[in-house]
């Protein structure tokens, strides 16, 4: 855990260094392309994995019921968080 704090300590601060340049711009395609192999290599060891193919009805309502409150709770807090710090008429 350690390693992957310091790893995106030292990203923030050659983001910070490279702001503006075309090099940066990249970032953008790349983190998506990046992304998408991980879900498919993801994908690949879900599927290798004999036991959890066999489980997927238990694994998988556990995993919708899981991710349907982990994204009300993302708009609750997103809705509380936008009338709070942004109300109408230019007041923050």
């Amino acid at each position: 855990m350690l390693r992957i704090l310091i790893l995106l300590v030292i990203g923030i601060g050659a983001g910070i260094l490279l702001r503006g340049r075309s090099c940066v711009k990249v970032t953008k395609w790349s983190i998506q392309a990046t992304v998408c192999l991980l879900l498919f290599v993801f994908g690949i060891s879900i599927g290798s994995n004999r036991d959890l193919i066999d489980n997927l009805y238990n694994f998988g309502w556990q995993a919708m019921v899981i991710a349907a409150l982990g994204v009300t709770g993302s708009i609750v807090a997103a809705r509380l968080a936008q009338r709070l710090f942004f109300r109408k008429g230019g007041k923050s």
